[in-house]
């Protein structure tokens, strides 16, 4: 966990977590998975977010359930890598192998089955791309590291 995280009550959070700096997670939001979760700086999660880095298949040729012996499941493992200045709208959903590059925003209650652009709006069930998003906060960026340093 870098500097400046803020984890809001009532998240659950499992398996391997990678957290940069100034990320902000709020409230009800559920990260897990075997494959690991990596979050970089400036990047945040609205209230309710699930993310999920192992899923079970369900399309009916394996058991689902983590009671069930492993031999008689199959689950899909994938690292989900949230990129830098990337937003994630309340309610959304995230599965495993997943990368939001970097600036992308989605919508609320969005499903991100696919990868996402850097720098792209995306929102629906599944998610598709909106429109572009500025990159005017790169520069802010800048002016906040000025300061700090």
């Amino acid at each position: 966990i870098g500097s400046h995280v803020r984890i809001d009550d009532f998240v659950l959070l499992t398996g391997t977590i990678w957290l940069r700096s100034y990320i902000h997670i709020s409230s009800f939001c559920s990260l897990g998975g075997r494959a690991g979760i990596a979050m970089m700086s400036y990047s945040g999660l609205s209230a309710g977010v699930r993310i999920f880095s192992a899923s079970d298949d369900y399309s009916g040729e394996a058991m689902t359930n983590p009671t069930v012996p492993e031999k008689y499941t199959h689950v899909e493992e994938g690292t989900v890598f949230i990129g830098m200045h990337s937003i994630v709208g309340a309610n959304s959903i995230i599965l495993p192998s997943i990368e939001i590059g970097q600036g992308a925003a989605i919508g609320a209650l969005s499903l991100v089955t696919s990868n996402v652009p850097a720098f792209e709006i995306w929102a629906g069930t599944p998610a598709k791309k909106i429109r572009d998003r500025s990159k005017r906060l790169l520069a802010l960026e800048e002016q906040l590291v000025g300061e700090t340093e």
